[in-house]
């Protein structure tokens, strides 16, 4: 007889061996090892076969109604969908971008187009000083923001303290929940954490581009304290370790858990540093550790917040790259000129949809998704109650489908 468990086991072994035709694709897994070792590699038809079987088998389970198993069987079947659909891009069948998106993601992002964003760069061309067009000049102005490599070091070891120790006076972690900073080059993103089990991660930064002092608390918690570490801890500790839900024990980068995943870890920062402590913070602790002017901070910080608007111009551009309705080049000036960024930078992010495609959506609105379903959720201004919300979604993830349901 089917069950769940046994469902859940081979969606596991499903997963990994997916990895093996795609190296990104298994973000993260500490199951049993010998799931891993004794893997034998199956063809993508084979892996498309016993995606479908695995489907019908959470269909014949659709009379189960106890709340708890129904919440885990939506969970594995929207993750299984995922598997099969990844299957058929390796095999040469790949969606529109939005189509994508909700296949991958299970998500419908918002759609915005040149004239929603030209009107904040508006706003912007009248606050960034010097001379030029608003692209140069606030590429110039902001180098005076950069973390000089030698400061790396203190400078993310005083925000990474500053973020844990926030985090830790509302959530419970293992006392062995630990991470490991290396400093990397050559990479298409900016930082990333790999999660080994054992509450334990590695997170290494990309040193090749330009690390602005805003970027330290928000790499520190992202990346760590209450970000992919903690999900990731919070998950192997209640899911994996207490229930035995093996399912957890995996994470697939082109599945629906990645947009809680980046959506938790960039709201995750605003609950650790509400934005006038986190000015605060950063303003009279980095700033000095950087040897950058705290009397700079003023306009600096009006200029990222009006500039936190333009986020989703990385899903126009991701869309139309992606959908091959502009070239390389094309691609190249609109980053340039809506995420205001230097033309390496803009290759280096262009390097990133090809790589990645529709997953640049799980942060921009996986952000906006869990703070609107948390929004919902705590019925006053207590930061306490924010904490307990969000650490209850973390321990217990929803896809953004589940999320969007209780808005």
């Amino acid at each position: 007889m089917t069950s769940i468990d046994s469902i859940s086991a081979e969606y596991v072994k499903l997963s990994l061996g997916i990895g093996q035709h795609c190296p990104n694709y298994v973000d993260a897994y500490y199951g049993p090892k010998a799931w891993q070792e004794e893997l034998i590699k199956q063809t993508l038809p084979q892996l498309k076969d016993k995606a479908t079987l695995l489907i019908n088998s959470i269909n014949s389970l659709d009379n189960i109604t106890e709340s708890e198993s129904k919440i885990r069987l939506d969970y594995l079947k929207a993750h299984i969908s995922a598997c099969n659909v990844y299957i058929d891009i390796l095999m040469g069948n790949t969606l529109d971008f939005y189509s994508e998106c909700e296949a991958l993601y299970d998500a419908k992002p918002p759609k915005y187009d040149e004239q929603h964003f030209d009107k904040i760069l508006a706003e912007l061309d009248k606050l960034v000083p010097g001379s030029g067009d608003l692209a140069t000049r606030f590429v110039n102005y902001r180098e005076n923001f950069v973390i000089n490599k030698d400061k790396l070091d203190a400078v993310f070891e005083a925000a990474i303290a500053e973020a844990r120790s926030r985090t830790l006076k509302h959530i419970s972690l293992p006392k062995s929940e630990n991470f490991t900073v290396e400093l990397v080059q050559e990479q298409v993103w900016t930082a990333y954490n790999w999660f080994k089990g054992n509450s334990y991660s590695l997170i290494q930064l990309n040193t090749d581009i330009n690390i602005y002092i805003e970027r330290a608390i928000d790499l520190a918690a992202h990346e760590g304290y209450p970000g992919h570490h903690v999900f990731n801890a919070l998950m192997e500790k209640h899911l994996v370790n207490q229930r035995n839900w093996v399912e957890y024990s995996i994470y697939n980068l082109f599945g629906p858990t990645s947009l809680l995943a980046e959506g938790s870890a960039n709201y995750g920062i605003e609950v650790a540093f509400p934005w006038e402590e986190r000015i605060a913070f950063e303003r009279d602790v980095l700033f000095p550790i950087a040897g950058i002017d705290p009397n700079a901070s003023e306009l600096y910080y009006k200029i990222l917040k009006l500039m936190a608007k333009l986020a989703y111009a990385d899903n126009m551009v991701a869309q139309r790259y992606c959908d091959n309705e502009i070239d390389k080049n094309q691609a190249i000036a609109l980053l340039m000129k809506y995420s205001l960024c230097t033309e390496a930078r803009a290759t280096q992010r262009l390097s990133f949809y090809q790589q990645n495609r529709s997953y640049v959506i799980t942060y921009n609105y996986g952000q906006d998704l869990v703070h609107d379903y948390l929004a919902k959720k705590v019925s006053s201004d207590s930061a306490q109650e924010l904490w307990h919300e969000f650490t209850v979604l973390l321990a217990r993830p929803k896809t953004a489908s589940m999320m969007q349901a209780e808005l």
